[in-house]
Order: structure tokens, then sequence, then C-alpha cells
């Protein structure tokens, strides 16, 4: 289940207010044969979080599906960038693994009951009965009701935002506004369709050319240029490279010169000031990859 993003700030008491994690969605199934995780996008991500699957492996219960999001952490707050050292890769080191924890916050399946039509509160209150909370898993609280509050201290904190949740809603596995993102700065997942090629003393590639699907069309959104170290500079050229094309992949193809076109299949997350008239993104910069969703669903997050 899936939140929808509004501009609108609000407090009710017919709403939970969570804390919006910044990490990598995930659904833990627990059966008597063992823990699998499974990402947004329906990949099993089981062997990145080996302590992770421990954790829920050791669980007395042996038969539940539970939501959550796997987070690392710089200082306070979640990481992103810091969670891509852990994100499809394997380290057979331990002590190098960043650490990682799973916060729950639903429980869509437990002891042989379908629970999607409890509404939402109860399915909480059996989440934190049923599970044992202890480092890597961890209890995600809410507040009920005082959601502007809330959200102003959310973001003096650093945090991403909140996710605001109608206690009664049933658990739907599709974007529902049921859920609500309310987000302190703005971001989007867009996808890769080409890159320029380096200035002066940089390497690998000069910014990244970004879109959005529309009614099946890619449609060009801007192009990011920040928010990339030398590593990731190479890393990222290393894969594009490989996805070089002739023609550009978007249906409204900007003016630029000394491009490199590519195949539209990976997702990049950016931070950026605002949409311009145009559909341009304004003051951009990129975030980190996502490889949890699919180039293909990724659309421009209009505020509901």
């Amino acid at each position: 289940m899936l939140a929808v993003l509004t501009d609108r700030r609000f407090s009710s008491p017919d709403f939970l207010f969570e804390r919006k994690l910044d990490g990598e969605r995930a659904l833990a199934f627990r059966t008597a044969a063992g823990t699998r995780l499974m990402s947004r996008n329906r990949k099993d991500i089981s062997r990145f979080y080996p302590e992770i699957v421990d954790a829920m492996s050791r669980q007395p219960c042996k038969d539940f599906i539970a939501d959550g999001e796997i987070v690392a952490f710089e200082g306070s707050r979640t990481s992103f960038e810091l969670l891509q050292s852990r994100m499809h890769y394997l380290d057979p080191d331990p002590a190098r693994r960043t650490p990682v924890f799973f916060y729950l916050f639903d429980l869509p399946y437990l002891a042989g009951f379908d629970l999607r039509a409890m509404p939402l509160k109860n399915r909480k209150k059996l989440l934190r009965a049923a599970i044992r909370f202890e480092d890597p898993l961890r209890y995600t609280v809410h507040r009920v009701g005082d959601g502007e509050a809330y959200f102003a201290k959310a973001c003096d904190r650093g945090w991403e935002g909140l996710i605001a949740k109608r206690a009664d809603s049933t658990y739907t596995g599709n974007r529902s506004p049921q859920w609500l993102k309310f987000k302190c700065s703005r971001r989007q997942e867009l996808v890769i369709g080409g890159f320029t090629a380096p200035q002066g003393s940089r390497t690998g590639f000069g910014a990244l050319l970004v879109g959005y699907y529309e009614r099946g069309k890619l449609r060009y959104a801007g192009k990011v240029g920040t928010g990339f170290d030398s590593r990731m500079l190479m890393a990222m050229y290393a894969e594009m490279k490989k996805l070089a094309r002739g023609t550009s992949p978007f249906v409204d193809a900007p003016r630029e010169r000394h491009v490199t076109w590519i195949e539209p299949r990976m997702v990049g997350e950016f931070s950026f000031w605002e949409w311009t008239a145009q559909g341009r993104l304004r003051q951009s910069s990129f975030i980190g990859l996502r490889t949890d969703k699919p180039a293909s669903k990724v659309a421009r997050e209009v505020p509901a």
C-alpha cells in the first residue's frame, strides 16, 4: 500500500501520523520454511539484509506478513545515500556492513488470518503484540490527531516528512488517498534518459537528463548536474554506457549538445526546489539510484 502526496497539512483525530522514513520499502514474509524480504517492485532482497532475515526468523510467531521500511542512519536522520552501500550489494564481512534497521508499521497477515480488511489501528496493535522488537527490528510509533505540530517538529529535526494514515483504513495493494505524504522538501523519482559530456576536470559525465512517464510517453523534466561524488560519477557512467542508444527516449527531446542518449531503464531520486510552468525541475540535485521501482511506473507526483 502506497501513500498519495498532498500539500495540505491538517490535524484530525481520525488519522495516525508516522515519521516518513527515507529507505527501502519491504514486505517480510515469515513461514515455517523461513523468511523472505520483498521489495516494492517484487524482487527478493533477502540476501542483502541477512541480519533482518535472522531477526525475523527468530520470532516466536512463524506465520505472518509484515510491512515496513529498511533504513540506515547518519546521526539521527535516515539516509538513503548511506543505504545505497547495502542495496543490492553483498559484503561477506559483517564488520564492514552499514548498519540497517527495519521499521515495521503494518501487519497484513497473521497466523492464517488475512488482516487487510481490519482497521489500521487494530492491525498496528496486533503488530506490536505479535513481533518481538529488538534491533534491527523497530516499531514505527505514531501520534494521533496533532498532525500540524508534529509536521513542524519533523521538519525542524531534518526528517523527510510524515505519513498521515486514516486510523480505520483497510490495507489495499495500491496507492491510496487513505494514506497521505507530508513532505518537508520536494523529492521525486525520475527516469534517466541520457547524460552530457563532462567539462573541465570532472570525470564520468556532466549532467543527467531525466523525465517521467505520462500516458505511456517519457516526458523531459530537466537536467541534473549536482549531488554526485567521484565514485558515483564513474559507477553510473559505466552502467549508462551499456544502455547507449542513437535516439532520444523523450517524446519532447531537449536541444542539448554532446548528449549520449540511453535506454530509459535507470531510476534516480532527486531533490528540487519547485516545478517550473514548463514542467522542468528547478534547483535539482541527485540523491541516489532507486532499484526498487521499474522505470515504466515513474510518473510526476502531483499533490492531491
